[in-house]
């Protein structure tokens, strides 16, 4: 029989999830009782993209999500120097800034 500690929360992850979807952009938007967290993979060339996930959070869980998010860029940038970010707005990245390619 499986022993179950007090408190302690059973997490599944299925191989399906566990391979992840790749996002290149993340679209947020709320309202008084949720955030709503797009994420969109857009290629280049490609004028058209599609929502991959959608994370529907209460605004409680979308503040802790930002904690969690801040303490975890610190641990990387602690171990692996700071993420440049880009310091003008330039837009959605439709050509990723690089030339297009001709056939």
């Amino acid at each position: 029989m499986e022993e179950i500690n007090e408190g302690q929360l059973n997490i599944e992850l299925t191989e399906e999830i566990a391979e992840g979807v790749y996002s290149n952009l993340a679209v947020i938007t709320h309202s008084n009782a949720e955030f709503v967290v797009d994420f969109i993979r857009i290629m280049p060339g490609i004028p058209k993209a599609k929502v991959k996930s959608r994370i529907i959070l209460t605004p409680e869980h979308a503040k802790r999500l930002l904690s969690a998010l801040e303490d975890n860029v610190e641990k990387y940038e602690a171990a692996n120097g700071r993420i440049k970010v880009q310091s003008e707005n330039p837009g959605f990245p439709i050509n990723f800034g690089g030339t297009v390619g001709q056939a």
